[in-house]
Order: structure tokens, then sequence, then C-alpha cells
């Protein structure tokens, strides 16, 4: 590889993005934000979004962006409009100049919609490993609770011992608490991204 092309692929992979994740229609809001390289793919995008507000992956996903649909390969589209594979498109091919507006569905029955706004590209601190966790605030909702009706319908039956579901509520919820993040995992589960990520460029810079 050339000198040129060598630096030309570490600048690309040193480029950062500033992102803030929204869960849409939580009241008060669910929101992190986190740093992120723009040279990873939307299905790293993926993974990152279900890190940080605690989803486990067990559903299927989509984004769309300027009305663009990108997920999971599929044999069949199932009526819905054809979608690129988000494992093959890097963030930076999506980005437009200052701010950029990308949604994101979690689990299609549930519906979990989510609102990505990226802005501040830049370059990136080589002392930083990224993707890293900035702020946040307010715990995900637990997996498979309803979506946004079923999860503040779990919380104010168990805020009610009168309330016929009261019971089943406690039982559901267990622990949860709602105003607590959990982010020494959320910083873990970053780190092995960026971990693979340096391993990456090593490679590169050879």
């Amino acid at each position: 590889m050339s000198p040129t092309r060598i630096a030309s692929a570490s600048e690309s992979l040193n480029e950062i993005a500033t992102l803030r994740i929204e869960l849409k229609d939580t009241n008060p809001l669910i929101w992190r934000q986190v740093e992120v390289p723009t040279s990873i793919t939307l299905k790293v995008l993926h993974d990152i979004i279900q890190i940080v507000i605690g989803w486990f992956d067990y559903h299927l996903w989509e984004f769309t962006i300027a009305e663009q649909k990108y997920g999971l390969p599929m044999d069949e589209d199932w009526g819905t409009e054809p979608r690129k594979q988000a494992v093959k498109v890097r963030l930076r091919d999506v980005l437009k100049a200052k701010r950029t507006i990308i949604d994101y569905v979690y689990d299609f029955g549930d519906y979990w919609e989510h609102r990505i706004i990226v802005t501040d590209v830049r370059a990136g601190n080589p002392e930083i490993a990224y993707p890293r966790y900035i702020a946040g605030e307010r715990a995900g909702p637990p997996e498979d609770c309803g979506g946004i009706p079923g999860f503040y319908d779990l919380l104010k039956a168990r805020s009610d011992p009168d309330d016929p579901d009261h019971a089943d509520a406690i039982e559901y919820l267990d622990d949860y608490d709602p105003d607590l993040i959990e982010e020494l995992p959320i910083k873990y589960a970053l780190g092995r991204i960026a971990a693979r990520r340096n391993a990456a460029k090593a490679r590169i810079n050879k």
C-alpha cells in the first residue's frame, strides 16, 4: 500500500462524530450521548445502540436514512421496501453536512423507535479509544414489555398496590430502576468494540 493510501485510510479511521440517541415517545426522555468513529458500519452502529440503551439484540431492526432503509440481509422483503445491507454501509457514507438524522427501529412487534442525531464530525483524539460513552439519562425499558404503552403500564401498575396487575408488574420488572443507568457494562462493551477497531488500525498502519 502506498504512503498516500496509508495516510488516507488512517485519517478516515481517526474521524469521529458525536451521536445523541433518543428513545422516542419516552417521558421523561431516555437518551444517550456517545462518540463513534465515522468508519463504523451501520451494523456496528446497531451494536452500539443495543449496548447503550440496554437491549439484548433478540429482534429484527432497521435504519431509515433519507428514506433509504438499511438492515440485515433477508431472503425476501415480505412486502416492505427493499433495504440495503447495514454491514456494507459505513456511517461516513450517509452523513450530511453539519447534522444527520437517522431513524432506527428495534423489534417490529414492540416497535421501539429511536432518533439518532449525528453532529460534530471531526478528527478524534489518538489517545482516546472510540466508541465511548459520554452521558445519558434513565434506563432503557425491559425487553418484550409491549412497547411504549406496555412499558408505562408496567411502571404504573408496579407503583399502585391497588392495580390488578401490581403483583405481575413487580415480578416482571424485578429490581428494574427506570432512573438508573448501569454505565460500567456500557463502557466495557464499547471498549470491546474499540479494541477490535484498534486492531484494524494496526493492520492498516503496518
